[in-house]
């Protein structure tokens, strides 16, 4: 378990303030991606492209390194946190050198958007995902999604014992045995779609009487996971891929299970990862090229098998071990109001969290 310092919270408010000033998970390190030369005349016309990516190196970079080998087309990667980079790109503006913007949490896409930096995508890039899992302004597209869970100790609870709701581990009985990551993105876009279904007030007593509870807080998810195998803590509010892949390596044995909310609760929001394409940037169709590329079958089958994401482009089958996506009792929730980053770390701020 970690000592959240109030600095990363200021920091994090930084970016977030950035980012909002026109709208009224990894470290940040930049490299190239590049591979064999292949379709001659895609390289011709587009060249290269720069990409600004919230997803981590150590999972896309052998996807976007395949790119280029299909394509010919060099990606100047710049990887980074999400808010963070969105937050440079709105800095930079019309100036801003991106092409793309590949974000691991809908709310970065949002704020961009409504900061009037991405450009329209086409109807035929659009089409392929369902509605749920775009812009309804046409200018982010969903790549993959991840299912907020309950994960949970299968060696001390039983699944029909998951509480139903996340507003229930607020309860005396589960004092001291929840773990989160407050510092996590996907927590804070969590945590903004509480204060769009329940409200401020359900929101931030949530959060004061979790912290009452006695919540155990950790630097990510993936510790989160971890500490319930360890035994440290029962419960755990994380994304669903992490104890996949946990599991994959461990074997049938692994002692964490996953656990899904009632429908219409936070504690089942379904977030994506996705593109949007900067206004600003020369390369359109380059750029158009590469989305294209992210919602083709390799792309979607590399999501599913290698990160345990869900796919959402044609009929591969979700990942083992949860239910298929048109299954999940989600959230009625256009994915675009997880922008207000500013709002959901003011409210982790003032009650302590952070």
């Amino acid at each position: 378990m970690i000592r959240l310092p109030r600095l990363l919270a200021t920091a994090l408010l930084a970016f977030a303030l950035i980012l909002s000033t026109s709208a009224c998970g990894e470290d940040d390190t930049s490299t190239s991606s590049s591979g064999a030369t292949g379709a001659a005349g895609a390289a011709e016309d587009v060249g290269e492209l720069t990409v600004y990516s919230g997803r981590a190196q150590e999972l896309v970079k052998p996807l976007l390194d395949k790119f280029t080998a299909d394509t010919g087309v060099k990606l100047n990667v710049r990887y980074g946190d999400t808010a963070e980079l969105a937050a440079t790109i709105r800095e930079e503006g019309e100036n801003s050198p991106a092409d793309v913007f590949f974000g691991q949490d809908a709310g970065a896409l949002g704020a961009l958007q409504k900061a009037g930096l991405l450009g329209d995508l086409p109807p035929a890039t659009l089409d392929k995902v369902d509605a749920r899992y775009r812009s309804t302004a046409k200018q982010w597209v969903g790549t993959s999604a991840r299912a907020r869970v309950i994960a949970y100790d299968k060696r001390e609870i039983n699944e029909d014992e998951v509480p139903p709701s996340v507003l229930d581990l607020t309860d005396p009985k589960y004092k001291g045995k929840v773990g989160w990551a407050p510092t996590n993105a996907s927590f804070q876009a969590f945590v903004t779609a509480m204060r769009k279904i329940n409200g401020e007030d359900v929101a931030e007593q949530w959060l004061k009487d979790m912290k009452a509870n006695g919540t155990k807080a950790y630097e990510k998810n993936g510790l989160v996971r971890d500490a319930i195998a360890a035994g440290e803590v029962q419960f755990g509010l994380i994304n669903h891929y992490y104890v996949l892949e946990a599991a994959a390596k461990e074997g049938a044995d692994y002692p964490v299970g996953v656990g899904f909310a009632k429908a219409g609760d936070p504690g089942s929001l379904v977030n994506v990862a996705g593109a949007g394409i900067l206004k600003s940037s020369d390369k359109q169709d380059g750029a158009v090229q590469l989305v294209d590329y992210l919602l083709g079958d390799e792309s979607q089958r590399f999501f599913a098998e290698k990160t345990f994401e869900y796919p959402l482009v044609g009929s591969l089958p979700s990942p083992e071990g949860v239910p298929p996506l048109a299954d999940l009792a989600q959230p009625g929730l256009d994915l675009s109001d997880l922008d207000d980053l500013e709002g959901t770390l003011k409210l982790i701020e003032q009650t302590g969290v952070l």
